[in-house]
C-alpha cells in the first residue's frame, strides 16, 4: 500500500443474480446489498429494488472489497458468517455520513476474533477520522456496546483524493466527487478491468469537478454512480429528467461500458425507478438501475 496514512489505532459485463459458492482468484464481480440513500425504505413499493442503505461489494482478483457501510452491510456479514475460514477484507466508504456507516455495529464478521479488516475513508466536515465517526456512532446513547468489543482485528487507514492503494495486482484510485460532503470516489483496476464507484455526485460538477472525477471513470467496464435526489415536490418528467443527467453526461464523455445507477432516493418506489431506467435507457443503451442482490460480471467470463 502506498500514498496514504494508516491511523492510530474487449471485455464485457452480464448480469448474475446469484454469486458462486467457491470463489475464484480470477474472478472480477460486483453485488449490491444495499442501494438506497439517506435512510432505509422497507415497504410494499420498494421490494424489488431493494429498501437497504448503500453497501456494495466487489470481489477481485480473490480479494473482498466493501464500498460502504450501510444498512445492507448487515446482510452481507450474515452471508460471510456460513463461511468457516477466517476472513480478511478491506472496506472503503464514501464519506462517514449516517447512511453510509449505520450498518458497522451490525457486521456480524467484525466480532469474530480471527477476521480481519482494513478500514479506509477521509476526514469527515468537522475533521472527524472514519475511525473516530465509526466509533462515536457506537458509544451511548447512540449503541449499547463501544467498538472495542469488535473482536476482529480492525486496521483504520486515513485517505485523501488522490491517494493510490495497492493490494497485490488490485489497484484502488481515489479523487474527490463532492466538495460539499467531502465524499470520495473510487476506481478498482485488475489489468484490463475497472469499476468506478462514485455514488455522491453532486447535482452539477463545474469544470474542475469533471476534470476530479474524469480520471477514476475513463473507460471503466462498469461505473456505478447516483442519479442526483427526487425534489420533494411532483415527480414529473422535466424534474425525473434531471436525476439522471449528471451520470449519464458523466458516462459518455468517459466512454464508459456500462452504468449502473444506484443510491435512489426513499421516496422513488418501483414503479418510479421503472420510468426512470425506461428514460435512461432510450438516451445511454448500456444501463440498468441498482437492485438488492443484482450481481455483474466484469471480464473475460
Amino acid at each position: 500500500m502506498s500514498n496514504f496514512e494508516r491511523s492510530d489505532s474487449q471485455s464485457y459485463v452480464n448480469d448474475q443474480l446469484t454469486p458462486p459458492l467457491n470463489h475464484l482468484a480470477g474472478e472480477f464481480w460486483v453485488k449490491f446489498w444495499g442501494v438506497r440513500g439517506l435512510i432505509p425504505t422497507p415497504n410494499s413499493h420498494t421490494c424489488r429494488y431493494g429498501s437497504n442503505t448503500a453497501c456494495v461489494e466487489i470481489y477481485v482478483a480473490g480479494k473482498r472489497l466493501i464500498f460502504d457501510g450501510g444498512t445492507g452491510l448487515r446482510i452481507l456479514g450474515k452471508t460471510w458468517q456460513q463461511q468457516e475460514e477466517a476472513l480478511e477484507a478491506h472496506l472503503f466508504f464514501t464519506n462517514s455520513q449516517s447512511n453510509r456507516i449505520q450498518g458497522f455495529p451490525f457486521f456480524a464478521p467484525a466480532f469474530v476474533t480471527d477476521n480481519c479488516f482494513h478500514i479506509y475513508g477521509t476526514a469527515a466536515s468537522n475533521g472527524a477520522s472514519i475511525k473516530q465517526c465509526l466509533c462515536d456512532q457506537m458509544l451511548q446513547p447512540h449503541f449499547p456496546y463501544p467498538l472495542q468489543v469488535m473482536e476482529s482485528e480492525l486496521l483504520f487507514y486515513n485517505l485523501t483524493p488522490g491517494n493510490v492503494i495497492e493490494l497485490s495486482e488490485v489497484k484502488v484510485t481515489t479523487a474527490l466527487i463532492n466538495k460539499y460532503q467531502r465524499s470520495i470516489g473510487y476506481k478498482v483496476s485488475w489489468g484490463t478491468h475497472s469499476i468506478a464507484y462514485t455514488t455522491d455526485l453532486h447535482k452539477s460538477l463545474d469544470i474542475q469537478e469533471q476534470n476530479q472525477i474524469l480520471p477514476i471513470i475513463q473507460d471503466v467496464d462498469l461505473l456505478v454512480a447516483n442519479a442526483t435526489y427526487t425534489p420533494p415536490t411532483d415527480q414529473n418528467h422535466e424534474y425525473a429528467e434531471l436525476l439522471w443527467k449528471t451520470p449519464v453526461e458523466l458516462a459518455q464523455t468517459a466512454k464508459v461500458k456500462k452504468l449502473v445507477i444506484s443510491h435512489h432516493h426513499p421516496d422513488d418506489d418501483d414503479d418510479f425507478l421503472d420510468k426512470i431506467h425506461d428514460e435512461v435507457k432510450s438516451i445511454f443503451l448500456n444501463v440498468v438501475l441498482a437492485s438488492e442482490g443484482m450481481m455483474l460480471y466484469v471480464g473475460d467470463r
